[in-house]
Order: C-alpha cells, then sequence, then structure tokens
C-alpha cells in the first residue's frame, strides 16, 4: 500500500511561481514512475508530467513544456512540481499519482489546489 501526500499549492499571480511536493509512504519500492495530474471543476483528470522513478526520464504535456519540471528526490521518497510562468489556465486541483509494479494499483494523492489570479 502506498499513501501519497501533496503540497504547496496556493493562490498566486499570473507570472509567478509554486512548487508542488508529493511525498510518498508505505510500500514505497513498488512505485515505478510517479506523475502529477490536474483537475478544474467540472473537467476530466488530465496527466501534466510524468518521471520515471528509476531512470528519471520524464514527460510533459505540451500546454506545460518549458515552464513546468517535475523532479524527484528518491532518498526523500517526494516528487516535486517546479511551476513557473503560471498562467489562469493552470488553475486546478493539482493530483499525485504512483504506479506501481506487479500489478498492484496505482495510488492517488489528496490533491491540493493551485489557483492562478490574473
Amino acid at each position: 500500500q502506498v499513501q501519497l501526500v501533496e503540497s504547496g499549492g496556493g493562490l498566486v499571480q499570473a507570472g509567478g511561481s509554486l512548487r508542488l511536493s508529493c511525498a510518498a509512504s508505505g510500500s514505497v519500492l513498488s512505485i515505478t514512475a510517479m506523475g502529477w495530474y490536474q483537475q478544474a471543476p467540472g473537467k476530466q483528470r488530465e496527466l501534466v508530467a510524468t518521471i520515471n522513478t528509476s531512470s528519471g526520464s520524464t514527460y510533459y504535456t505540451d500546454s506545460v513544456k518549458g515552464r513546468f519540471t517535475i523532479s524527484r528526490d528518491n532518498a526523500k521518497n517526494t516528487m516535486y512540481l517546479q511551476m513557473n510562468s503560471l498562467k489562469p489556465e493552470d488553475t486546478a486541483v493539482y493530483y499525485c499519482n504512483a504506479k506501481r509494479s506487479r500489478g498492484f494499483r496505482e495510488a492517488w494523492g489528496q490533491g491540493t489546489q493551485v489557483t492562478v489570479s490574473t
């Protein structure tokens, strides 16, 4: 079992920055990849970025490429999302996700609100 807790969300003005954190606990060795998703009110949850636990390879959706950076500290079992040049369109609840080996079901955090004002 894996537990994920997000933090770091808040209210910022357009052009500002935030750094989200996702702390993993439990069976962390089962985690093969982690990612960030965003969900605006009334919208589907959408993938923002992913990072492979072992290789460190990353993926970004086009809308955040060049502005957001995903990273992880395996020793701390923590994943980060550095968000720069924030836009109002980035406003959403951001969820941490962890994919796991051996067919174990993926884990989700509770979400952290990011609000970008004009």
